[in-house]
């Protein structure tokens, strides 16, 4: 029953929302308020109004919200001068404007600003209040929704985060929005943010120019602490990416917040405390400097050097709070010293301030004389009462203090650029034309196009993102004797020049941490010396290495290279392996002590050869000397000389006649050599074979056959060493195999050449042994055949182990075996044959008799 007696109340109201649906249709729609109603702090009629958005406070009272009731508006804390000081700048800029009879005449500016307390929500509900004009009305408004904005422009905020958001939601409107001091580079977007624009420049520029001035002091390896908000991270997002591209490592990157519990102050506290960097990039706002101070205050945590952004660089506030002298030195960006005359003695008198809100201006001055007024309801504690009387010129604090002055004409520049926009718009000459209907859109776009300078000098232009041009002061904190910091200009970054010369610094006016006058270092590792290169060490970044020497061979020579260069092949690293030096050529030559010994014993040879033959043509009449052919023993004797003095080809540097000569010469006189040795052998056993009975085999084998025999012999040999030099002749070589040293030597050229030439001479001696062993026990009181054998043993034992002695031998030692089994295998050959028939000559005369060499199963064969 219940149920069915819902239907007709259910039913009325129904009835009754299609018929006010049914007359809404009728009318245009009405806008009413809704919310509670946003007053300005300040305001002031005129015919075109402006917006501004600053923070008479920095802070609010939180609250907890329960979700029952509608929450109750935002209670502002913490009264600032800052924000009245840029509110004082416009409202200066405005009042000269309306004064002025060359821009906008006829026309007067008007105002409402409003406290957005630092708050993001709160700085967004203000920016829908001055779009719309939610305020206090004493009755619904009958007005149609689709009325202009109440103000033209907005001048504001300070700080990056709540532009965005304001910037956000009053883009789709097209309300120009000009901020005096947000950086962040994101604002820069126009997609996101295109009714947005500012009268100083991008963070973009600012976080470059400050890796610039990082790396211009050669600190690689820093520390970082940011602001917790878009102005914070973005810009420490740019610096951080310019740094890497610099060589720049940060050993650690912390943030913060000045509403953060206290704990996370103590863990950067603690970070700063266990690095080993000793420049802090700080890219923080003042207030959050402000807390950090008071921290490092507590902590003693002094000696690093700061690099400071333009947030805090060159607030006189934030040094008077540094009583510690922690920031002493630091060293940043800010904006070019400015001056607007006139714009001083308008902000120190704030008698109009009191004109629109007497809360707020009440607030203002009890905190700006430390006083309170009687109706007051502010806690009195022990300040005295104010009479309204006060003298701000009998004031020092920060309201009074103009150092912000850069900024409060940023303030200034902003609002000419709007009204230069609006004169253009409504074609003011001596007049304008109040009949344009003005709309956000064409005055922003106007905005974007304007090029003028104020009236002292400064050129006002917007690029495409809505950007100033970019020209910072270097400033450097330099204390003085009575405690006060001197923000002493050393320095300019200008991005209109060209690259190499946007950075322009003073070095010798520089002031550093703990008043040193010596650039501090700040690095991970050393810088690594020529002769090394730098080795990463594993698991940390980029700037922290160790510095490895070059390997021999190899050299560097600049400082921190990453690696090291090989030398060309003709040189060698030094000691310091910091430049390579021409190695030394090396080769057997005469100077040497190998080379002259081996020098003196084939000179040796060669005269003990040649006195050999003196002794055989002196005594060539004797029995010893005719038997066995005498003319093969004068041959033999002069092909000896000849591997003597061939040996001497090998020494000395290789040259394109040496090398050929060495090797063919050395062939042919040892072919000559054994070829009269193996005819002697012959001879030997031919003598044998005639002294049986009916033998006639001496007739084959007489002394032209025996001479056709070694001619025959040599031929051959010359004939394979013409074909080597023909095909592939030896040619001299620089070895570059060894370290230190270039071995000038003589390449084979024909491997088959050179194996083929010894092959054939090892043919012969093989074939010169096996015979003379084989007459080696023939009956003869003087059977040379045996000797010959020795000298062919020898011989064969030589040549046999200079094989792998040659192959194995380095550089010139090679060449030295080569001599040596020259030698070695000449003198075996003189001394073997030929000292036996010497000792017969000179101390056994008696035996060289007729008789004697035809004792039983002699035989002979005289010339």
């Amino acid at each position: 029953m219940k149920f069915t007696q819902k239907w007709p109340d259910k039913g009325w109201a129904l009835l009754k929302l299609l018929l006010v649906a049914s007359f809404s249709q009728a009318d245009e729609p009405v806008c009413r308020q809704r919310g509670d109603p946003e007053n300005p702090q300040l305001s002031k009629d005129g015919d075109i109004m402006l917006g501004g958005i600053f923070s008479f406070h920095s802070k609010w009272r939180n609250r907890q919200d329960t979700y029952m009731h509608k929450p109750l508006p935002l209670q502002c804390t913490s009264l600032t001068f800052r924000g009245f000081q840029f509110a004082q700048a416009m409202l200066f800029a405005m009042e000269e404007i309306n004064n002025s009879t060359d821009l906008l005449p006829g026309i007067s500016l008007g105002y409402k600003l409003y406290d957005a307390c630092g708050s993001i929500a709160r700085g967004v509900r203000v920016a829908l209040a001055l779009a719309n004009g939610n305020e206090v009305v004493s009755a619904p408004s009958e007005a149609p929704c689709t009325r202009p904005a109440q103000v033209q422009a907005i001048m504001g905020q300070s700080s990056s985060s709540p532009c965005m958001a304001i910037a956000t939601v009053i883009g789709p409107f097209h309300i120009p929005m000009i901020s005096h001091y947000a950086t962040c580079a994101c604002l820069s977007d126009k997609t996101k943010y295109p009714s947005f624009l500012r009268t100083i420049p991008s963070d973009n520029y600012q976080s470059r120019a400050l890796a610039q001035l990082v790396r211009h002091f050669g600190w690689t390896w820093v520390g970082a602490i940011r602001t917790n908000d878009n102005y914070g991270n973005n810009g420490m997002a740019t610096f951080t990416e310019t740094a890497q591209q610099l060589g720049i490592c940060l050993e650690y990157s912390v943030s913060f917040f000045r509403t953060d519990p206290p704990d996370k102050i103590y863990k950067i506290i603690d970070i700063i405390k266990a690095s080993t960097s000793k420049v802090i990039v700080a890219f923080l706002s003042s207030m959050e400097m402000e807390v950090l101070i008071h921290t490092f205050s507590n902590h003693n945590l002094t000696g690093y050097q700061w690099v400071g952004s333009e947030g805090w660089i060159f607030d006189s506030q934030t040094a008077a709070m540094d009583r510690h002298h922690i920031l002493d030195g630091a060293i940043g960006l800010s904006i070019p010293k400015a001056h607007v005359s006139g714009m001083k003695e308008f902000m120190l008198d704030v008698k109009p301030l009191n004109s629109t809100s007497h809360e707020l201006f009440t607030e203002f001055w009890e905190t700006l004389f430390s006083c309170k007024f009687k109706q007051s309801k502010s806690s009195a504690g022990n300040q005295r009462e104010c009479t309204g009387y006060e003298d701000v010129t009998g004031v020092q604090n920060s309201f009074t203090d103009m150092s912000l002055m850069p900024i409060f004409n940023n303030v200034y520049k902003g609002v000419y650029a709007v009204a230069h926009a609006l004169h253009s718009i409504l074609n003011c000459n001596k007049t304008c034309n109040k009949k344009v209907q003005l709309d956000p859109f064409t005055i922003l776009q106007h905005i974007k196009k304007i090029h003028f300078k104020t009236k002292e000098g400064d050129e006002v232009y917007f690029n495409e993102n809505g950007d100033p041009a970019a020209k910072y002061e270097i400033i450097n904190w330099q204390p003085t004797g009575n405690g006060i910091v001197d923000f002493v200009t050393v320095g300019l970054y200008d991005t209109s020049l060209p690259a190499d010369k946007q950075l322009n610094l003073q070095n010798d006016s520089l002031i550093w941490a703990q008043s040193s006058q010596e650039v501090p270092r700040s690095v991970c590792s050393e810088k690594c010396p020529p002769g090394t290169r730098k080795v990463l060490q594993k698991g940390k970044p980029v700037c922290c290495y160790d510095c490895l020497r070059c390997a021999e061979g190899e050299i560097s020579n600049i400082t921190d290279s990453i690696t090291c260069v090989r030398c060309d092949p003709e040189f060698w690293s030094n000691e310091r392996r910091d430049a390579c030096v021409k190695k030394e050529a090396e080769f057997l030559s005469y100077e040497e002590i190998m080379g002259a010994l081996l020098t003196a014993a084939s000179l040796f040879g060669t005269c003990l050869t040649a006195a050999v033959a003196f002794i055989f043509f002196r005594y060539r009449q004797t029995p010893v000397v005719k038997a066995n052919n005498s003319e093969l023993s004068f041959l033999l004797l002069f092909s000896l000389s000849l591997c003597f003095l061939c040996s001497l080809t090998f020494i000395g540097r290789p040259s394109e006649w040496s090398c050929m000569l060495r090797h063919t010469a050395f062939g042919i006189t040892f072919v000559l050599c054994i070829s009269c040795v193996l005819g002697k052998t012959i001879v030997v056993l031919m003598a044998f074979r005639a002294t049986l009975p009916g033998s006639n085999v001496m007739k084959w084998f007489g002394p032209a056959q025996q001479k056709l025999s070694v001619l025959g012999f040599t031929v051959v040999q010359v004939v394979i060493c013409i074909l080597w030099l023909i095909t592939s002749p030896p040619f001299p070589f620089k070895n570059f195999k060894f370290k230190d040293k270039i071995i000038l030597e003589c390449a084979l050229g024909s491997a088959v050449g050179f194996w083929a030439v010894l092959g054939y001479i090892g043919l012969l001696a093989m074939l010169c042994f096996i015979l003379a062993f084989l007459a080696r026990k023939l009956p003869d009181n003087f059977n040379e055949a045996k000797f010959i054998t020795f000298s062919m043993l020898i011989f064969c034992a030589v040549w046999i182990t200079f094989i792998p002695a040659y192959v194995s031998s380095p550089g010139k030692f090679s060449v030295a075996v080569e001599i040596f089994a020259i030698l070695a295998s000449s003198f075996g050959l003189l001394i073997c044959i030929f000292t036996p028939k010497c000792y017969i000559i000179l101390l056994k005369p008696e035996r060289n008799t007729k008789k004697n060499m035809m004792g039983k199963g002699a035989y002979h064969s005289e010339n």
